[in-house]
């Protein structure tokens, strides 16, 4: 077990370290794209629409955050499942020529994604402190409700790296699925904006639960019930398991696909 993490370590480090290489920025790209990001949407919607979340009373701002704060957990989301799907292509021979633990290879874009999601939730941070005066310490527990969807994309990408050595067509299809999640999601708008009888249908996409628990905890400090916590770790859990038990029933045939 411990090979196996090292294994991840290296091939997320070097994952890391060949996306930025040749730029001149290197690593501080990581940093300067978030910070970007946030000041034209605060910009666009605190300055330009002045639009407060949900008809609230919150400063124009606080849109910018609540914006920002969604858009941190897709992101996350899109890349894992959008790099995924060609993971074991680029690294053909790990499958042919040596021996090697292929479940690892479709969780480097997982720790790749976490690792621009932490910036990004570092850059939401100050800029919290900076236009509302505080952060909460319930941050702390930031990791452990984002513990249901880490689960559950390492479960989505060892199911779509395995499948799309055999169905390639579903990389082409990719970036409609994950456009489609960032519209049906609660990320430029609130679910209470939506009418009731959609809001349940909200809850079909995976990422509303996630980004809903974060931002009750970021700017609420609302923990989610013990019993839906739970149910969504379960559920993660679940759909982790399915995805390596795929991966490992499609791994006798990668070399021939390939």
């Amino acid at each position: 077990m411990h090979q196996l993490f090292f294994l991840l370590w290296q091939q997320s480090k070097r994952d890391i370290a060949i996306r930025y290489r040749g730029s001149s920025a290197g690593l501080l790209w990581a940093l300067l794209s978030p910070i970007l990001l946030l000041l034209i949407y605060t910009f666009v919607f605190g300055v330009v629409f002045q639009a407060r979340w949900g008809g609230q009373s919150a400063s124009q701002s606080s849109f910018a955050l609540y914006l920002f704060a969604g858009l941190i957990i897709h992101g996350f989301f899109a890349e894992c499942l959008t790099r995924s799907t060609g993971i074991l292509l680029q690294h053909t021979n790990y499958i042919k020529r040596i021996v090697f633990p292929l479940a690892v290879l479709p969780l480097v874009p997982v720790c790749s994604a976490l690792f621009h999601a932490a910036i990004s939730f570092a850059v939401f941070f100050v800029a919290l402190w900076v236009l509302q005066g505080f952060v909460s310490f319930h941050f702390l527990l930031l990791p452990a409700i984002l513990l249901p969807l880490l689960t559950m994309t390492a479960g989505v990408c060892w199911l779509l790296a395995g499948l799309c050595v055999f169905l390639r067509d579903i990389a082409q299809v990719m970036p409609m699925i994950t456009t489609v999640l960032l519209f049906t999601a609660p990320v430029f708008y609130p679910v209470s904006a939506l009418p009731p009888a959609f809001q349940s249908w909200m809850l079909l996409n995976p990422l509303t639960i996630p980004i809903e628990m974060t931002r009750n905890l970021l700017f609420l400090g609302q923990l989610p019930s013990l019993g839906s916590f739970l149910l969504s770790l379960l559920a993660g859990v679940l759909v982790a398991a399915i995805g390596l038990l795929t991966f490992s029933r499609l791994r006798p045939g990668f070399a021939d696909a390939l």
